[in-house]
């Protein structure tokens, strides 16, 4: 899949299951380029990953001796998506918007309310608990606290052993033990903190501690959510850096779920945009960073600071008006329409839905055609739609 979104291969580009790293110039230390994606083009039927129609709710209860049903908290609403083997997806939005939701569904730790989660092949939501667990081993996870997800009384090596006795991957233990030297090798730490304890470590060392035990069964997806948004920003850089080499080398595929543009936009290879619940536009990474048409990803493109002071100087941020609306009762139809500054009044009705436009991207906007037609220049500021309290008729 090019980074162009066009549907042919590129030339000499490697396998993700390549052995050799990635040039030293793709770290994000030093710049901000995004690296090729593989060669597998995204969203065929093939995909490692399939998310169909994707629904999660959480009920809602009043009462304090008598518990009565009061509503639904709508967290995830028919999300669809594919990933394919050794492809990264990136999946933003603001907090409380249903991404980490939307991890748990896919990792069966949330039971979705409904959809389907095909797997390599099998829908994980219709198969037995057994059977489940044996399709999980090949999907893993690495959470956003490094420091709450670690147990605190186990030590390092038991802590990534754990997985393969739980799978059994290993007969011996000196397999295991052996195995465990290897993966930490492959972390960036040493053979020999094996016997040492969490709190031994600095956050990002534990957060490669936790990346380590998520390649102990041999994945080939991992969802993560967060990795690197409670480390300091040049930890963040080493370990962003650490999971793009250990896709060259392994071909694993990546979830990635996070709020920080700037990073997502260097580790994907597609994005996905999320608003209470919904997603609202899906592109390869460059296209969405320089081709944004969803009003949402205009307006959260618009506050990502830019280096050059004379550039930023010229930019024009969208501020939108009001807070985000309660999951619980989401607007009708569209439901970015309350903040949106170019919202008509069939966005008021009618939902758009999420439709390709070409080349792989797609929005769910009833008007984008007419926003990019208008240079993404809002027809009336925040601050007056937020004075007006409707959207204007169309």
């Amino acid at each position: 899949m090019p980074r162009n979104g066009a549907g042919a291969r590129g030339s000499g580009r490697r396998a993700p299951g390549s052995l050799h790293r990635r040039p030293s110039d793709r770290r994000v230390a030093v710049s901000v380029e995004v690296r090729p994606a593989p060669e597998t083009a995204a969203g065929s039927n093939g995909a490692l990953l399939e998310v169909q129609h994707l629904v999660k709710h959480f009920p809602v209860t009043r009462g304090a001796l008598i518990r009565r049903h009061a509503g639904w908290v709508r967290a995830v609403d028919d999300v669809s998506f594919s990933i394919e083997s050794g492809e990264t997806l990136g999946l933003v939005g603001e907090s409380g918007c249903g991404k980490t939701t939307t991890g748990n569904a896919v990792m069966q730790l949330e039971a979705p309310t409904s959809g389907e989660v095909v797997f390599e092949g099998q829908n994980l939501t219709s198969l037995k608990a057994d059977a489940q667990r044996r399709a999980r081993r090949r999907m893993q996870m690495i959470f956003q606290d490094p420091y709450g997800s670690l147990n605190p009384r186990m030590s390092v090596g038991k802590i990534i052993e754990e997985p393969m006795m739980v799978h059994k991957l290993y007969e011996s233990r000196q397999d295991r033990r052996n195995r465990v030297q290897e993966i930490l090798e492959l972390v960036g730490l040493s053979r020999t903190q094996a016997s040492r304890y969490p709190h031994e470590f600095s956050g990002g060392q534990r957060q490669r501690i936790a990346t380590a035990r998520s390649l102990a069964v041999e994945p080939s997806f991992i969802v993560c959510d967060e990795p690197v948004s409670a480390l300091d920003v040049s930890i963040q850089a080493q370990i962003i850096n650490l999971l793009q080499d250990l896709q060259q080398r392994l071909g694993v595929a990546y979830l990635f779920i996070a709020h920080d543009l700037k990073v997502v936009r260097h580790i994907s290879h597609r994005v996905a945009v999320m608003y209470l619940g919904k997603l609202v536009e899906v592109t390869n990474s460059d296209t969405l960073y320089e081709r944004p048409l969803h009003p949402y990803t205009r307006a959260l493109l618009s506050a990502v600071p830019v280096a050059d002071p004379v550039v930023e100087a010229k930019r024009k941020r969208i501020i939108l008006p009001g807070d985000v609306p309660s999951p619980v009762n989401p607007p009708s139809a569209c439901r970015f329409h309350p903040r949106c500054p170019w919202a008509q009044e069939r966005c008021k009705t009618e939902e758009p839905r999420l439709a390709e436009t070409g080349d792989g991207h797609a929005v769910a906007c009833h008007f984008w055609r007419e926003i990019e037609d208008s240079g993404g220049v809002p027809p009336v500021s925040a601050a007056e739609a937020l004075r007006g309290g409707e959207v204007r008729g169309g």
